[in-house]
């Protein structure tokens, strides 16, 4: 199982689907989570595949609580 790694001060994590159609649909819904905590990665896509970073700019852009919280509703999507 792919889990978050911390990478350059950043919580960070790949995630990885059938197709890019699925990756997409992933991306949709998880922008709603984000959306909802007021909490905004850096994410990129390339076909099927999601690499997700997190890290709290407001402090500092340092890994906090916040990013956690984020990483554990991602999981759950």
């Amino acid at each position: 199982m792919n889990q978050w790694t911390t990478v350059e001060g950043k919580l960070c994590k790949t995630f990885q689907f059938k197709d890019f159609p699925e990756a997409l649909a992933w991306m949709v819904k998880a922008g709603f989570v984000i959306e909802k905590s007021n909490h905004h990665p850096e994410w990129t896509n390339i076909y099927n595949k999601v690499e997700v970073k997190l890290c709290t700019h407001d402090a500092g852009n340092i890994v906090t609580n916040k990013d956690h919280e984020l990483a554990a509703l991602l999981d759950k999507i």
